[in-house]
């Protein structure tokens, strides 16, 4: 149950330069899992009113909005993709577990760690442990025969968000500066000027 990339939340790796205990990487995986699961958006802003769906007037409009909204509820949507995996596996609760567990493997010790993992005093490199979490994955899957299950639950949740996505106005919706100014919420600093001699003046919609 991979995660969308949304699953991007987990950057690239910066080690640390002194070499920790396996259960302080697992623990320190495990901070920074839910440091990236705390930037869920509320779910009902999520949610959202009736007055904030509505149709795309055109192609690229559709295109900004994908965009707008799969940066700004990226974690709600990899919630609800691992949800609807999950949900595909519910009749199987030993399957489930099984596959929620190479999951969270993959969670720990591939997408949040940051650390070098030491096993016995040996430095485990990151190819090696993608390669045992594929092989892990693929045994995982051979044994269980949940292939297809997962991909049907993957793709509802793919379905679901992209149609989230593509019906929810991005009014309000600003990821960053840059973002706001070209949406004229903000005046750039080139074109405007504070008093205090720089700054941001704010635009309020009319």
């Amino acid at each position: 149950m991979p995660l969308s990339p949304t699953a991007g939340a987990a950057s690239a790796a910066t080690y640390t330069t002194i070499p920790i205990s396996i259960s302080d990487v697992i623990s320190r995986s495990i901070q920074n899992l839910s440091a990236f699961l705390s930037r869920c958006r509320p779910w009902l802003e999520f949610l959202a009113t009736t007055s904030a769906i509505e149709v795309p007037s055109s192609t690229s409009d559709a295109s900004v909005r994908l965009r707008r909204n799969a940066n700004y509820f990226s974690v709600n949507y990899a919630i609800i993709i691992s949800a609807c995996a999950a949900v595909s596996l519910i009749g199987a609760p030993i399957v489930l577990l099984i596959i929620g567990t190479v999951y969270f493997m993959w969670l720990i010790l591939h997408f949040f760690r940051e650390d070098p993992l030491l096993i016995w005093g040996c430095h485990v490199s990151d190819r090696a442990i993608v390669v045992s979490l594929v092989l892990v994955s693929i045994a995982a899957i051979w044994f269980t025969g949940a292939l297809n299950n997962l991909w049907i639950g993957i793709g509802i949740g793919l379905l679901v968000s992209a149609i989230h996505g593509v019906l929810r106005t991005p009014e309000g919706i600003f990821l960053d500066e840059n973002d706001a100014i070209s949406n004229g919420l903000i005046a750039s600093k080139s074109t405007v000027s504070s008093p205090h001699g720089g700054g941001i003046s704010y635009n309020l919609p009319s």
